[in-house]
């Protein structure tokens, strides 16, 4: 499979970028897209080596290899954040950008690729954004506060099977951005309702859960994320299926806290 790809470039936060455009030849369909981008940056180190001195220098047309987040390539750290022609981490729903292969392009066509563009998530580097944002909101509150001690018994604290299910499937968000930079406010609220909601469903969490809900909304509001209005892009871009019903559960959090207020 041979494609065209239209990639943002950026030297640093403080210049602008613009798109330079690719070939990539004879991609195999069941290669992920990562891997294509790998073989990418070879043709271009290779591009960028004089092959009789093999001193390093690369070409006027090209600006060197492309600079790209990524991790653990199995869909678990959400550090793959790629937007990939529109749509965050590509056509496929629920996977991220290294669970997507390239049999889901067509042969021969263009993809456009860009980081995510949010107000909360400054551009480093070509493709690499600044996701620390996502990091001081938890620091603000997602996280319960135990006293340590002797390990408690499993069924010390009885948990009823719908809150405990629905709590694991918050507690399943990787934290990618996705949310952010497909919701057209940039609003993280996916991102915070995931991690409060996965707490306020056990008892271990309600102890803290008003000050966690105000905390966490205020550092959010603080770091320039914008507010929820209720589109559900969030939830239709989401690799791990979150939906907005937990949204509405921080909501209810962060309502009931001013109240007791």
């Amino acid at each position: 499979m041979n494609f065209t790809l239209k990639i943002w470039r950026q030297k640093n936060a403080k210049e602008k970028g613009h798109f330079e455009t690719y070939e990539v030849k004879n991609i195999s369909p069941d290669t992920s897209f990562l891997e294509m981008m790998d073989i990418l940056n070879e043709q271009l180190v290779g591009e960028c080596i004089d092959p009789v001195s093999f001193s390093k220098g690369c070409k006027e047309k090209h600006s060197g290899p492309v600079s790209f987040d990524h991790d653990c390539r199995e869909g678990i750290c959400g550090a793959c954040s790629l937007f990939i022609n529109g749509r965050a981490h590509g056509p496929e729903s629920a996977v991220t950008t290294c669970q997507l292969y390239m049999r889901k392009f067509k042969d021969g066509s263009t993809i456009t690729i860009e980081p995510w563009r949010s107000r909360g998530f400054p551009i480093i580097k070509d493709l690499v954004v600044d996701r620390r944002a996502y990091d001081k909101i938890l620091q603000a509150g997602g996280y319960v506060n135990v006293n340590t001690g002797g390990v408690p018994d499993a069924n010390a604290i009885p948990i009823k099977k719908e809150n405990a299910e629905e709590s694991m499937d918050a507690a399943a968000c990787v934290g990618c951005g996705a949310c952010a930079a497909t919701c057209k406010n940039g609003s993280a609220m996916l991102f915070v309702a995931a991690r409060v909601s996965s707490l306020a469903l056990l008892p271990q969490g309600k102890i803290e859960g008003a000050r966690r809900a105000k905390a966490m909304v205020a550092k959010m509001d603080e770091l320039g994320f914008g507010a929820c209005t209720n589109t559900r892009a969030c939830e239709m871009e989401c690799p791990k299926g979150i939906t907005v019903g937990h949204i509405a559960r921080l909501n209810r959090e962060f309502l009931s806290a001013k109240l007791k207020d």
